[in-house]
């Protein structure tokens, strides 16, 4: 399964709000982020919590300035997150 996104796209988090299991966190919804490494590929989570097998998907890292995620802090935050929460940022996009 090829790379979706690789190390150095700038990625935005899905902001819904799904019914049941999720493993995008609440804080991490529509913030703009870096991948940093492609995490490997498994089944997303929320269909096994559903009882549901699920196809393997692409699972990165994804670093984010904590400041974006908290409102401070000077540091970065990595989150492994199924390729299924991300969408490309254009790149004519002004980072939030």
């Amino acid at each position: 399964m090829p790379d979706r996104f690789p190390p150095g796209a700038r990625v935005r988090t899905r902001t819904g709000d799904p019914d049941g299991h999720t493993r995008l966190p609440r804080y991490a919804r529509g913030a703009v982020g870096t991948v940093v490494e492609r995490a490997g590929t498994h089944p997303l989570a929320d269909e096994r919590a559903r009882g549901r097998a699920g196809e393997p998907r692409g699972v990165y890292h994804v670093r984010f300035p904590a400041a974006a995620l908290f409102g401070a802090g000077d540091h970065s935050v990595v989150v492994e997150l199924w390729e299924d929460y991300l969408h490309e940022v254009d790149p004519e996009e002004v980072p939030s």
